[in-house]
């Protein structure tokens, strides 16, 4: 009944109203009189040890009894960028976007982005599930029936080759392997690890056979002249991706690297927000952006990328963060019209317990569904409430336009 008395403050009238009606948007004149009420964070014991890659749950209630579900960051951050947003509308997600990156004066580090977007996702959610239509439809609708994936630590079938060749038998696009490595705390030999890798390569190559595709991480293991040769040795392999050539910090080396290297390169999985990788898609330097959600800051800042990646021809290869950004990211790659290839963990059936229902995967892909909002719902008994968050807090002043749009302070 909420939801009913929701959409006719929105003006809908009741032929709208029904569920498989179209909504008419609300006029920017009248802002949603829905309201942002409290912000829960979730510690999940599942996730990674890692503050910029976990799997904790975020939520944000509004008076309307509609919440949205999003994924990531940790408990400091995220009641920082709880606080700023009680009592605001929660389908202002630019504006919301621009307080909770802009509002500490610092630009948030990669740490505290992946908090904004946990939020981020969750007020996505709220959007689509208060207008009855998945998260796609709001994003322009999709422009793919369903979305290929490769696989990371593909169950072991024995050898490498017999690994990759099961891949793709089960509907993956590729197979992807890493850099060799030793166990334990060996020495890296990274001279020594090139030899190995383009071994394991040409297993791989044998495995997929010509008609499969496979693609490797370098982790940023490697140095500069031996990143370069092992590109040089696997480039007749065909490798559909290489992943992280050499370290993150300096993407301006890619403009040396580029010019001794001719296979496909993809980058991101360190980066966040559109500002660590524009120099890398402006000048062409990769093929595929691997930015993904929560990291950059949710969707509304991944289809900024995205835009950016079509307009310079670079393709989408997210990285995998956690079950539900996944399906936020089917959302956010359906709906691109250039290259899409995700990420999946393992052969795809692992479950997430908090989740009963996540993202739609079957035949090594992943496929969009009907349901409102990013499409998942949460059981929240696995997990340990942490934070509550129901006070406005800003702690300096937030500076506006005439026009009301936000400046810096």
């Amino acid at each position: 009944m909420k939801r009913r008395s929701f959409l006719k403050s929105l003006g809908l009238g009741s032929a709208a109203l029904a569920a498989d009606a179209p909504l008419r948007a609300t006029p920017a004149s009248s802002p949603s009189p829905m309201k942002i009420t409290r912000v829960r964070f979730y510690h999940n014991p599942g996730t990674r040890p890692m503050i910029n890659q976990s799997f904790h749950i975020v939520t944000v209630e509004t008076d309307q009894g509609i919440t949205g579900i999003g994924e990531g960051g940790s408990r400091d951050t995220i009641e920082q960028c709880a606080a700023m947003i009680i009592g605001e509308d929660p389908f202002r997600t630019e504006r919301l976007w621009q307080m909770m990156f802009r509002g500490y004066f610092y630009p948030p580090g990669h740490e505290k982005l992946h908090s904004l977007g946990a939020i981020d996702l969750a007020l996505w959610d709220i959007k689509g599930k208060a207008l009855g239509v998945p998260v796609y439809e709001l994003l322009g609708g999709l422009s793919r029936d369903h979305v290929e994936c490769y696989s990371t630590g593909y169950p072991r079938q024995g050898s490498l080759k017999e690994t990759a060749r099961a891949c793709v038998e089960a509907g993956f696009r590729a197979f992807r392997h890493g850099v060799a490595n030793l166990p334990g705390d060996e020495a890296f030999n990274s001279h020594q690890m090139v030899r190995k890798s383009y071994e394991e390569c040409v297993e791989i190559r044998e495995g997929v056979g010509k008609d499969g595709d496979w693609a490797i991480d370098y982790h940023t293991r490697l140095d500069f002249p031996d990143a370069v040769r092992l590109s040089t040795l696997i480039e007749p392999l065909e490798p559909y991706f290489c992943e992280d050539l050499i370290r993150s910090e300096n993407p301006g080396v890619y403009r040396q690297l580029r010019q001794q290297v001719k296979v496909p390169i993809a980058v991101g999985e360190q980066y966040g927000a559109r500002w660590d990788i524009n120099e890398l898609v402006e000048n062409r330097l990769i093929d595929y952006s691997r930015i993904s959600v929560p990291n950059c800051g949710g969707i509304t800042e991944f289809m900024k990328i995205a835009a950016m990646c079509e307009t310079h021809y670079v393709g989408l290869i997210p990285h995998f963060t956690g079950p539900l950004s996944e399906a936020a990211l089917v959302h956010a790659c359906g709906v691109f019209s250039g290259p899409v290839l995700m990420e999946m963990l393992g052969d795809g059936t692992a479950k997430a317990p908090h989740l009963p229902e996540c993202y739609d995967f079957r035949n090594g892909k992943l496929w969009p569904n009907r349901r409102p909002g990013l499409g998942v719902t949460l059981d929240p008994k696995p997990l340990q409430l942490v934070a509550e968050i129901t006070e406005r807090s800003r702690p300096l002043p937030m500076l506006h336009r005439p026009d009301g749009s936000i400046t810096n302070w």
